[in-house]
């Protein structure tokens, strides 16, 4: 009588997968040289927040718009806005999301994490949620900091739900513009390139333009949720009506959700369908 045969171990799901994926990435991307830049770039934010605060305790307004002193909690919304939204968010995007992939690539280890036993597919999906980690756990941190040296003290128990607002719109931005380029760097061979030329060249010149071409970017969604986080203040009544023309935000909260879960599976499908050359 013939020994049966041992059975093989199932293979693991696609979730399974990623978190392992994720926990082999994340330490390594932590500890990367992309987050020393990372850091220099949140870094910003603060600089300029420290600054503010030594203008103030000197008893000189930091800043004024018509002769009105602006208050703290209208000067950081205008710093989540101007700074983390339109500079920050997409930045940490493009050098992050589109290096999901071709890092691998370009160190050659790619061919080791498809010689495991799970699915191509679940590289990227862990890949992007350690990205997400990474820089949730660097960006957030600068958000508050600035906040508490930027806003006054008196001022935090009626703005901090604003500050909750702004950490969940910069959350979603970074987890939208990694999935975004997280598909441009699974699908072209050098993708920073095209990367920085959508959200920096393609995205302003859309937002600039009149028309519906705005439409197309996902700064625009980003941006219409700005002014629900935003202290209202007479004084920022000209920034605040750059906002104009804006969806609602059930809209722009649908519409960014449809960007990231359609480039994110456009990003899995790509990579376990690609056949990736390797240069020698």
């Amino acid at each position: 009588m013939s020994a049966s045969a041992v059975p093989r171990p199932a293979p693991p799901s696609l979730i399974g997968a990623a978190r392992r994926v994720f926990e082999l990435s994340f330490g390594e991307m932590l500890w990367s040289r992309r987050t020393v830049f990372m850091a220099l770039v949140v870094g910003g934010p603060v600089l300029l927040a420290v600054i503010f605060r030594v203008v103030e305790s000197l008893g000189m307004p930091a800043m004024r718009v018509n002769g009105a002193r602006v208050a703290g909690s209208s000067i950081f919304g205008v710093m989540i806005w101007m700074l983390y939204v339109r500079f920050i968010v997409p930045v940490l995007g493009v050098f992050y999301g589109t290096a999901l992939m071709a890092d691998e690539v370009e160190d050659r280890t790619l061919t080791y994490l498809f010689s495991r036993p799970i699915p191509r597919s679940a590289v990227l999906l862990g890949k992007y949620l350690a990205y997400l980690a990474c820089t949730s756990l660097v960006v957030l941190p600068s958000v508050m900091l600035t906040y508490f040296l930027v806003v006054p003290f008196g001022q935090v128990a009626a703005t901090f739900t604003s500050l909750v607002l702004d950490l969940g719109i910069l959350g979603l931005g970074l987890a939208v513009y990694g999935a975004v380029f997280a598909f441009v760097g699974a699908r072209l061979r050098r993708p920073l390139v095209s990367g920085l030329v959508f959200a920096f060249g393609w995205e302003q010149l859309a937002l600039a333009l009149p028309g519906y071409l705005r439409q197309f970017t996902v700064a625009h969604y980003l941006q219409s949720l700005v002014p629900h986080a935003m202290p209202s203040d007479g004084a920022l009544s000209v920034i605040q009506g750059l906002f104009r023309q804006t969806p609602g935000a059930p809209v722009a909260l649908a519409w960014l959700a449809t960007f990231l879960v359609g480039f994110l599976w456009l990003a899995m499908r790509t990579v376990a369908r690609r056949e990736y050359v390797l240069e020698q």
